[in-house]
């Protein structure tokens, strides 16, 4: 199942103590993505908050990944999670009147 997860910042203002917690966070999101777990990481422009999608067996499982992540380990953000699922808008095409 594919899942959206949006950051949000717990804690702003504490930039000095999550600075040496950056590389960490870093390194664990690069762990997730080679195992195919997290399939695409960015950054948004306005506020600079990691929007990630990623691949999990359901939402518990999702949660729990999004939980090992250093800077949500230490409470300094956390993520809403979304579930997507395929657009199934074209059946508005291809199954008109049935």
């Amino acid at each position: 199942m594919k899942y959206l997860a949006l950051e949000k910042e717990l804690n702003k203002g504490e930039e000095q103590s999550i600075e040496s917690l950056l590389e960490i966070e870093a390194r664990r999101v690069y762990e997730l993505y080679s195992q195919g777990i997290i399939r695409e990481c960015y950054f948004s422009k306005e506020d600079h908050n990691a929007i990630i999608i990623m691949e999990c067996k359901n939402e518990k499982e999702a949660l729990d990944v999004l939980k090992t992540l250093p800077l949500v380990e230490e409470n300094i953000i956390q993520f809403q999670l979304f579930t997507l699922l395929p657009y199934s808008g074209f059946d508005r095409i291809f199954y008109k009147n049935k």
